[in-house]
């Protein structure tokens, strides 16, 4: 059994919350900059919403967004080719044992989020909602 309750339940630890946002951070300001070449990615703009960090720290998950959401698969694998680039770059900015793998993956939580929305206002949703709070009373 784990000595951390968090651990034991699948929750990221204080030390992999922290490196992930350092990582966030960093990769953000490389993509504003521009300092990767490549004609996909120098004409988006690339949004870096979330890092998560493997327990192990040897795997990074960095989730992105394009602005607008347009050509999404094709700047994941453009980020995708230049992963060992932004890796070395993210090294020499901070100071860690071992630097993780990046892996690049398109965040669809906001597209979740207006699914689930609509899928609230439908009439039948509303109508069955607003049984439920008449059975409360």
């Amino acid at each position: 059994m784990s000595r951390f309750k968090d651990e034991a339940q699948g929750m990221p630890s204080q030390r992999q919350l922290r490196v992930g946002e350092l990582l966030r951070k960093e990769l953000s300001e490389i993509l504003s900059r521009g300092d990767v070449r490549d004609p996909v990615l120098e004409t988006h703009i690339v949004i870096v919403p979330e890092v998560r960090v493997s327990p192990d720290f040897k795997h990074a998950t960095v989730l992105i967004m394009p602005l607008g959401g347009m050509d999404a698969e094709a700047v994941v694998e453009a980020l995708g080719r230049h992963r060992k680039y932004l890796r070395g770059q993210v090294a020499r900015r901070m100071t860690m044992k071992f630097m993780p793998d990046l892996h690049f993956r398109l965040d669809t939580r906001f597209d979740d989020d207006d699914r689930i929305t609509q899928l609230l206002r439908k009439p039948e949703v509303a109508r069955d909602l607003d049984d439920e709070g008449d059975d409360e009373e």
